[in-house]
């Protein structure tokens, strides 16, 4: 089973919805016979590389709104967030240029770390406030995943995987994607958003048994006294 993600890294609703869909893949019992792939899509390519206005500037000008106005929009969605075990840090975010991210995720994916890197570019931005339209900040990410520096840096430098990003904005225009997160199920179904955590798991256990998938068996607290392979919990 294919589970497709269309996100963006300064997208605060796209880190929730990533939460809500990890939550109900373990929760149904798929995680094992399930894909995610992460799509690359672009809420403003305009913005500078060198920005450096805060979140709540960015907001207050976006919106024709006051900075303070600002703040109190982004209350709701830090609350939001704290459901799922995320805590952002709204007052250190600062506007940032996602081109770069997303070229490098789609190179760290064929190093079979795609995922892990999404996952770092989303917490380096929305918990620790990190500039991550910077590629010295994206390199530092690299390296903490262990993937080779030299070679991401000659990915910055050029202009390569510019074209998967096109691929997947286009896609999400045919599909008739307006907004992020959308996740669509074995290319059947499709959620805007992030939506509760019980549509994820209706949704995945409907595609799951189209597909013919069975979940795992789910245990119920913990193992308690049992024997097995010849050892004894005792």
């Amino acid at each position: 089973m294919k589970i497709e993600v269309w996100s963006d890294y300064v997208c605060p609703f796209c880190y929730i919805g990533k939460r809500q869909l990890e939550m109900a893949i373990k929760d149904t019992g798929y995680g094992d016979q399930i894909e995610v792939e992460y799509k690359s899509f672009l809420l403003d390519p305009t913005t500078p590389l060198d920005a450096k206005d805060s979140v709540y500037s960015s907001l207050a000008r976006k919106y024709n709104i006051s900075v303070e106005q600002a703040k109190n929009m982004t209350k709701g969605v830090a609350e939001r967030a704290k459901e799922v075990g995320l805590e952002y840090d709204f007052d250190n975010m600062k506007e940032a240029n996602t081109v770069a991210a997303h070229r490098l995720a789609k190179w760290a994916a064929t190093k079979q770390n795609g995922a892990e890197f999404s996952e770092r570019v989303l917490k380096a931005y929305f918990l620790e406030g990190k500039a991550i339209g910077q590629h010295d900040i994206l390199l530092s990410l690299v390296d903490e995943l262990g993937l080779d520096k030299t070679e991401a840096q000659q990915v910055l430098n050029s202009n390569q995987f510019a074209e998967d990003i096109e691929r997947d904005i286009y896609d999400a225009q045919q599909i008739g994607v307006r907004g992020v997160p959308f996740f669509v199920f074995n290319n059947k179904y499709g959620i805007s958003g992030a939506q509760p955590q019980k549509l994820f798991e209706q949704t995945i256990e409907k595609a799951a048994s189209e597909a013919g998938l069975k979940p795992k068996l789910k245990m119920v607290g913990d193992q308690g006294d049992s024997c097995s392979d010849g050892q004894c919990n005792l």
